[in-house]
């Protein structure tokens, strides 16, 4: 008996080599134990707050350990910088109080984020040894919850939301745990009005919660995870052993890789947010439709890019000041997104490229009338071509951001195009059938029309409660027996 209470309080306690994630056996217990407690306070409110805010806690201290002290601060901090926004009368102090907000916020990122990032340049400009690198822990999310509070503070500057009367709603709003440790960045706008609305979980927010865990599953554990280990991750480690056709799939397959896993955690977020009544906005739409790099930002990562846009882009003048200004606060938005994803040169050259890019077509639209932004409006003849570029065009990006340094990326380009050996194809494919087997599964359940995922989510809304328990029950199964080795971490826990 010992024994067992013993394992069990290792279980809960924190451990930093196995971070508590959605599709994890843990937390499914835990969310089971959580959700009965849920219902019960269902009519108390103040109390179903500061529940849920405990549980959030603990979440993310399964996370991150000690540094959930990080987010009690910022909700202490940005809750009176934001009061003091609001009482204050002269403009000046409003713009100071601003500017501390996002200065305590950014310093925090800055800190523990770019910290040896900069060690490392100060290094190579004043020679070796300069100065000592840090053994700094990246507390998991704290990307996303500090862009998360910092809207909060922006928005009450900019008399779009008025301050919360309740420091626990804040709280709430910013530990929220479906989507504290990756997002979606909900907006205060968006979410704060649920928080103390009367708890109601209709039948097709019920339905639709299941359909979103069950297809977030299937991308993040199903293909995800299985393609990672299997082949992706293989070739990305040594590329001069694979031929040029193998390095081009690692990168196609990291595309799809990397889509599934976050699309998948947001799809989990969005899930579980409504089995607990709130709705979160959508994160993605199959980006990889897109016919225009444009369209591809409105549909990739939706909450990061409408809040670079929001918060960055417009505050730098927009497209207000001028053509080539435009073009310069577009690449300086994207230069800065890429930083935000990490602090390596190939995040900033990531940036570059999308920056650049959207920038030649800001430009391109300029010059030629009929130009489109979005793709859906093209005819489908301009509309293939164009999504095959602009997806090939991603997928470079994508070879920039994963591969662990500018070597990898050099000995990969040099063997798609100087060693691609087509006749090793017919091999590769055999020796690989479950993995090219779920590629392909992956990018046609991506570019199914979307009345048919409509069609899909209903019939799951539909169906009756049992039979929901039933597909989520043998989703779960499926996801136990494709599993080849530990749980894999969400992709974006690292940003």
């Amino acid at each position: 008996m010992e024994q067992i209470v013993d394992r069990v309080l290792e279980l809960l306690r924190y451990d930093a080599s196995a971070p508590l994630i959605f599709n994890s056996g843990l937390f499914l217990f835990l969310f089971v134990g959580f959700a009965a407690g849920y219902v019960l306070l269902r009519r108390t409110t103040t109390l179903r707050i500061l529940y849920v805010i405990l549980f959030s806690i603990y979440f993310y201290y399964k996370s991150s350990g000690i540094y959930f002290f990080l987010l009690v601060f910022a909700a202490v901090s940005d809750y009176w910088i934001a009061h003091g926004i609001a009482a204050s009368r002269s403009q000046k102090t409003k713009r100071w109080l601003v500017a501390l907000s996002v200065a305590v916020n950014l310093g925090m990122l800055g800190y523990f984020k770019y910290t040896n990032f900069l060690i490392e340049i100060a290094n190579n400009i004043f020679g070796a040894g300069f100065l000592d690198f840090r053994n700094i822990f990246l507390p998991v999310g704290i990307s996303f919850f500090v862009f998360q509070s910092m809207s909060y503070t922006i928005d009450v500057y900019r008399g779009v939301i008025r301050p919360l009367d309740r420091w626990i709603d804040y709280m709430f709003y910013l530990s929220f745990f479906p989507q504290l440790v990756a997002g979606p960045i909900v907006r205060a706008r968006d979410f704060i009005p649920q928080i103390r609305q009367p708890l109601r979980v209709t039948r097709r927010m019920f339905g639709l919660g299941v359909a979103f865990i069950i297809i977030g599953l299937i991308k993040k554990a199903v293909i995800s995870d299985y393609i990672s280990l299997n082949f992706v991750d293989r070739i990305f480690d040594d590329p001069a052993l694979y031929s040029g056709f193998e390095c081009l799939m690692g990168i196609y397959g990291y595309a799809l890789q990397i889509y599934c896993d976050f699309s998948g955690y947001s799809d989990m977020a969005i899930g579980i947010a409504l089995l607990l009544g709130f709705r979160f906005p959508k994160n993605f739409d199959a980006p990889y439709k897109s016919a225009t790099i444009t369209e591809f930002w409105r549909r990739w990562h939706i909450s990061l890019s409408s809040w670079l846009r929001d918060y960055l882009y417009i505050s730098l003048g927009g497209n207000r000041k001028g053509r080539a200004r435009t073009y310069l606060n577009l690449l300086l938005t994207m230069l800065l997104g890429g930083l935000w994803h990490g602090a390596a040169v190939r995040f900033i050259l990531w940036g570059a490229l999308h920056g650049v890019a959207l920038a030649l077509h800001k430009m391109w639209m300029s010059v030629v009338p009929w130009a489109k932004a979005r793709g859906e409006q093209m005819n489908i003849l301009m509309r293939i071509p164009n999504t095959i570029i602009t997806f090939n065009l991603v997928c470079l990006g994508w070879l920039l951001f994963r591969a662990e340094d500018m070597q990898t990326v050099h000995v990969m380009l040099y063997q798609i195009f100087n060693n691609f050996n087509p006749a090793l194809i017919p091999q590769v494919v055999e020796g690989y059938k479950a993995v090219f087997g779920l590629i392909v599964l992956g990018y046609a359940m991506h570019f199914l029309p979307e009345k048919i995922d409509i069609d899909i989510q209903n019939r799951v809304v539909n169906a009756s409660f049992w039979w929901q328990v039933a597909m989520m029950a043998a989703t779960i199964w499926c996801v136990m027996q494709i599993k080849s080795s530990d749980i894999q971490p969400f992709i974006y826990f690292q940003f």
